[in-house]
C-alpha cells in the first residue's frame, strides 16, 4: 500500500502521462500509462541499455526509428483462437502489423553495435506468406477480393452480368414511360433496383412498391419484368456473402494457427516502440543516462543539475516558471540529510525531484541532471509527503503522517528503536548496512503536535531509519535536528536559501548548512512594530541570536565562494575556449602541411615520369640506327640537362663565424687577452694585432669574437688544371636491330659464318640469339666466340633481353 502512496504524493501518474506521449503506438502509450517498476536491478540496467541503443540508433536515422503499420490486434488474436471469423479490416490491421514489424526488424538487423535491440529482435517471426495471402485476398478498402478463390471470381462475373441485364431493362423503361416517371434514375431500396414513379400514375408501371417519399408524390417501384431477376440477384448475393465469410475464415484459421507467435511480436513491438518513447523523452528533457552506483563501495551520490521533470514540463507546455536545478552530492557514510529553511522554499520539491529521478532510473529512464549521473539502485522508495488529513476518518494532520509513516517502518522491516533504556546510543556506522536498500523521503518530520515532543519523535525516528534505509532525505523546522550532524558522521545537513533582501527564497539547495529561522526578519520587514519584533527576540534568547549570525557567517562566507568558484569557472571556460581555438589552428596547419606534401609529392612523381620520359626518346633516337660517337655525345649531352632540370639544387652551406677586419676587437683564448686588428688577415690566414704595446701575429683559427664566435678559415684558390684533351666518347651499350642477330633454328656451321661475319663488322657489342631449345647451338655459339680474336668477352643477356636465350659479346 505504501509504495502505491508513494508513487501517488509524488505524481508518478504524471510522469507516465507525459512519457506516453513520445510513445508511436496505442500499444506502447498503453504501456507507457502503466509503466511497470522493475523488482532487480538487472532489468533495470536491461532497461536502460535498451534505451542508449535506441537513442544511439535514432541519432543515426534521419527520421528516427518508424513504426508505421504496427496496430494493437490483441483483440482479433483473442477472437481468432475462439474460432470467431475477423472481418477486413481486422486482417488488413494483422497484415500492416506484420510489415512494419519486419521493417523494425531489418532496421535493427543492419546496425552493428546493439546487442540488446539485436537480441529482442532475433526471435521475431514476421510471417512474410501470411502477409501476403491477405493482400491477396483482402484489398485495401477491406474488402474481399475477386481473386481470393475461382468460386469468389465467377459469382461476381454472374452479378455484374445480372446487374447489367437488370439496370439495361430498367433504363427501357424509364425511356418508354418517361411521363409515369418523377425523374430518369434508376436507384436501390432495400437490395432492390428501383425507379422513382409519380404517385397518381403507379398503375402505368405496374409492380412492388419498396418506398415512398417523404411527400408521398413519389412511389419507388420495382417493375413486374425485373422482379425474377432481382430475385435471381439476392440470391447470388447471398452466393457470394457465403464465399467471402468462408475465405475470411480461412485467413481467421491462418492466424490462429499462429498467433502465440503474433502474440510475441506484438510484445517486442511494445517493448521496442517502449524504448523508443524513453529516449525521446530523455533527449526532450536533455537527461543523461544513470550509473547504478554500490555505497559499500564508497561511491558518492552525484546529481548536479537535478531538475523535476514536471516542472520541465510545466515550464514548457504551460509557460510555467524556470526551473531551479539542485546539487545533491552525497557522501557514502551519509545516511540521513535533513533540510530546513523557510516555508516554499523548495524543501518539498528536492523531496520530490530525488524520488523521481530514482523511479525515473529504475525504469530505464535517463534522469534530467548533468552529467556524470551516479545513483544507487534503491529496491524501494517510500515517502511521506503532505497532508493525510481527513475529517471522514477523524485524523489530525499529525495523526495522519504518524499512519503512513508507520506503513513505511512496516516496509522496512519491524525492529526495535533502540531507546527502551532511556539512553542515547550511537551505533558504529560501519557496522549498520541497510537492509533493505530503501529511499525514504520525509517532509516536515514531527510535525503536527506539541514541538517538545515531536522534535524528540523525529530525531528517534531518524536515527531508526539510519539504522535500517539506505538513504532518508528528511526536511523539517526542528532546531534541534540540526545538531545530529555534530553527534553522528551518517547525518547531514542541508537548506534552502533565503534573499532577505526580496524576502523570497531562491530554490536553491546548500548543504552543510542549516538553515535559520527568518520569521523575526520577515515581520520586521513587513511592518510589525520593532519594540515587537525585539521582545520577540529577547524570548528567543541570546544563544538563538549568536546561533543565527554564526549561520548567516557561514552563508556569507558560502556566497563569496560560491562567487569565486563561478569566476574560475569562466577563467575555465575561457582557457578550455582558447586551447580548443589553439587546437583546431594546429590540426589546421597540420592538415596544410600534409596537402602541402602530398601536392610536393605528386609533383616530384610528375617530374620523375616527365624525366622517364625524355630519357626513353634519347634511347629511342639512339635506336634507330648504328649509334656514333657524336650522336652519343649528344645523348649524354641530353641527358645531364635532364639531370640538371629535375634534380633539386643543392642548397648552399651557410656561413659560419666572422671575419675580422682592422679595427675590430677580438679575442685570443690561448693567451686570455683582448686585441685590435691592426692588418686582415693574409692568404695563409695570419693578421697582426695588438694589446697594450705588444704587437704579435696570429692565425685565424687561434681568435674568436667577443661574443665567442669562430673566424673563417681562408680557402686558398686552386690552380687552374692544365687542359686535358678528353677522351673519345664511346659507343654506349644499347641494343638495337643492327647489333641484334637471330640464330634459332640454324645449324652451328651455318651459325658461325654469321657470327664471323657480324663480329668482324661490329663496332661495339653483339646480342646474339641462340633460344634455349636442347642447348647445343648455344654451346656451339659459346665454343666459337671463345676462340674468336675481336671477342674480349661474353655473357648472359639482362633478363629483360632474352636472359639465359641470349649472349652478348663485347668486341674488343
Amino acid at each position: 500500500m505504501i509504495q502505491s502512496e508513494t508513487l501517488e504524493l509524488l505524481e508518478w501518474h504524471r510522469l507516465c502521462q507525459h512519457l506516453a506521449t513520445f510513445a508511436a503506438t496505442k500499444l506502447g502509450a498503453t504501456a507507457a500509462r502503466n509503466l511497470k517498476i522493475p523488482d532487480s536491478q538487472i532489468q533495470s540496467e536491461q532497461l536502460l541499455e535498451q534505451t542508449k541503443e535506441v537513442y544511439r540508433l535514432e541519432n543515426r536515422l534521419a527520421a528516427g526509428l518508424s513504426f508505421e503499420g504496427i496496430q494493437d490486434i490483441g483483440d482479433s488474436l483473442e477472437r481468432a483462437e475462439r474460432s470467431g471469423t475477423l472481418i477486413g479490416d481486422e486482417l488488413l490491421a494483422i497484415a500492416t502489423t506484420l510489415a512494419g514489424a519486419r521493417n523494425l526488424r531489418r532496421v535493427i538487423d543492419n546496425q552493428e553495435d546493439l546487442p540488446i535491440l539485436t537480441d529482442l529482435v532475433a526471435d521475431l517471426r514476421t510471417y512474410p506468406e501470411l502477409e501476403q495471402e491477405i493482400h491477396r485476398c483482402i484489398d485495401e478498402r477491406a474488402q474481399v477480393t475477386d481473386r481470393a478463390s475461382q468460386k469468389l471470381g465467377e459469382i461476381r462475373t454472374d452479378l455484374r452480368r445480372l446487374r447489367s441485364q437488370i439496370t439495361q431493362k430498367l433504363q427501357n423503361i424509364l425511356q418508354a414511360k418517361s411521363g409515369a416517371v418523377q425523374e430518369q434514375l434508376i436507384t436501390q431500396r432495400s437490395d432492390r433496383f428501383v425507379i422513382p414513379v409519380k404517385a397518381p400514375q403507379k398503375d402505368a408501371i405496374p409492380g412492388i412498391v419498396h418506398d415512398t417519399s417523404t411527400s408521398g408524390a413519389t412511389l419507388y417501384v420495382e417493375p413486374n419484368s425485373v422482379v425474377p431477376l432481382g430475385n435471381q440477384l439476392r440470391q447470388i448475393i447471398r452466393r457470394e456473402q457465403a464465399e467471402e465469410e468462408t475465405i475470411r475464415r480461412i485467413l481467421t484459421e491462418q492466424v490462429a494457427a499462429v498467433k502465440s507467435d503474433l502474440e510475441r511480436l506484438l510484445a517486442i513491438a511494445t517493448t521496442l516502440d517502449l524504448a523508443t518513447a524513453r529516449s525521446r523523452y530523455s533527449f526532450w528533457l536533455g537527461a543523461n543516462p544513470p550509473r547504478f552506483i554500490q555505497r559499500e563501495d564508497k561511491e558518492i551520490i552525484t546529481l548536479r543539475n537535478l531538475r523535476h521533470p514536471l516542472l520541465v514540463w510545466q515550464q514548457q507546455h504551460e509557460q510555467g516558471q524556470p526551473v531551479v536545478p539542485v546539487d545533491l552530492l552525497i557522501s557514502p557514510q551519509i545516511r540521513v540529510v535533513t533540510i530546513t529553511g523557510p516555508n516554499t522554499g523548495g524543501k518539498t520539491v528536492s523531496l520530490k525531484t530525488l524520488g523521481l529521478a530514482a523511479l525515473m532510473a529504475k525504469v530505464g529512464l535517463f534522469v534530467p541532471a548533468r552529467e556524470p549521473v551516479e545513483i544507487p539502485w534503491f529496491d524501494q522508495v517510500l515517502a511521506d509527503i503532505g497532508d493525510e488529513q481527513s475529517l471522514q476518518q477523524s485524523l489530525s494532520t499529525f495523526s495522519g503522517h504518524i499512519r503512513r509513516i508507520s506503513r513505511i517502518l512496516e516496509a522496512l522491516g519491524n525492529g526495535d528503536l533502540g531507546l527502551g533504556t532511556g539512553e542515547k546510543e550511537i551505533p558504529n556506522p560501519q557496522s549498520l548496512i541497510p537492509n533493505p536498500q530503501s529511499l525514504v523521503l520525509l517532509d516536515e518530520v514531527g510535525a503536527g503536535t506539541d514541538p517538545v515532543e515531536g522534535s524528540a519523535l523525529a530525531i528517534a525516528l531518524l536515527q531508526y531509519l539510519a539504522n535500517h534505509a539506505q538513504l532518508t532525505i528528511a526536511t523539517t523546522h526542528f532546531g534541534e535536528l540540526k545538531a545530529l550532524k555534530y553527534e553522528d558522521d551518517r547525518f547531514e545537513n542541508a537548506s534552502v536559501e533565503f534573499d532577505e533582501s526580496t524576502l523570497s527564497p531562491t530554490y536553491r539547495l546548500l548543504w552543510g548548512i542549516p538553515g535559520r529561522s527568518n520569521a523575526l526578519t520577515i515581520a520586521l520587514r513587513l511592518g510589525l512594530k520593532p519594540e515587537v519584533v525585539q521582545q520577540a527576540k529577547t524570548q528567543v534568547g541570546e544563544a538563538t541570536d549568536e546561533v543565527n549570525q554564526v549561520i548567516a557567517g557561514l552563508e556569507a562566507q558560502r556566497r563569496r565562494q560560491e562567487t569565486k568558484a563561478a569566476e574560475a569557472q569562466v577563467l575555465l571556460q575561457q582557457a578550455e575556449r582558447l586551447y580548443k581555438e589553439v587546437s583546431a589552428k594546429a590540426a589546421s596547419l597540420e592538415e596544410r602541411e600534409s596537402s602541402l606534401r602530398a601536392s610536393q609529392e605528386v609533383a616530384v612523381q610528375q617530374a620523375i615520369a616527365q624525366a622517364k620520359g625524355e630519357i626513353a626518346q634519347v634511347i629511342r633516337r639512339l635506336q634507330k640506327g648504328t649509334p656514333t660517337a657524336q650522336e652519343a655525345q649528344q645523348a649524354t649531352n641530353a641527358l645531364n640537362q635532364i639531370g640538371q632540370q629535375y634534380q633539386p639544387a643543392t642548397p648552399a652551406k651557410p656561413k659560419l663565424g666572422f671575419m675580422p677586419k682592422v679595427g675590430d676587437r677580438i679575442r685570443v683564448p690561448k693567451l686570455g687577452q683582448v686585441a685590435d686588428v691592426i692588418t686582415a688577415p693574409d692568404e695563409d690566414g695570419q693578421l697582426s694585432v695588438r694589446f697594450g704595446l705588444m704587437k704579435m701575429a696570429v692565425k685565424l683559427e687561434d681568435i674568436e669574437s667577443l661574443d665567442g664566435q669562430k673566424a673563417e678559415p681562408v680557402v686558398k684558390p686552386k690552380p687552374a688544371p692544365a687542359a686535358v684533351t678528353p677522351p673519345p666518347q664511346s659507343v654506349p651499350e644499347i641494343r638495337t636491330s643492327q647489333n641484334t642477330i637471330d640464330l634459332r633454328g640454324k645449324r652451328v656451321a651455318d651459325a658461325e659464318y654469321i657470327l664471323d661475319k657480324a663480329i668482324s663488322e661490329a663496332t661495339g657489342p653483339v646480342w646474339i640469339i641462340h633460344g634455349y631449345g636442347t642447348g647445343k647451338l648455344r654451346q656451339g655459339v659459346h665454343a666459337f666466340l671463345q676462340q674468336h680474336s675481336r671477342v674480349n668477352n661474353y655473357e648472359p643477356a639482362e633478363q629483360a633481353d632474352g636472359g639465359t636465350g641470349v649472349t652478348v659479346a663485347h668486341i674488343k
